[in-house]
């Protein structure tokens, strides 16, 4: 599977996230399996990725939201990181985009 199909599987896997068809801890596994996305990137995408999904499943442990975990936010930025990286993506490989 190449970097662009594991971004759209992430992507998918978000929206069943927002959705509450998918948990977070199994979401959270999905994302850190996504090895060829991962290493297509830089390195510091990793590393928000790798922060985000910590926050994320943080905030899993809270019933309600609270000011430091907001769970929205954080699927907000999620969001974010998936943009940013398929805009990096594009810029490494402008023939596929």
């Amino acid at each position: 599977m190449t970097a662009s199909d594991q971004l759209i599987v992430l992507s998918n896997a978000l929206q069943q996230l927002r959705s509450d068809t998918l948990g977070v801890a199994a979401f959270s596994r999905l994302a850190q399996d996504q090895l060829e996305l991962r290493t297509a990137l830089p390195a510091r995408y990793n590393e928000v990725l790798l922060q985000l999904l910590d926050r994320l499943e943080s905030s899993a442990l809270f019933t309600e939201e609270s000011c430091s975990f907001s769970q929205k936010e954080l699927l907000d930025s999620l969001q974010q990181w998936l943009d940013q990286a398929q805009r990096q993506l594009d810029k490494a490989n402008p023939a596929t985009s």
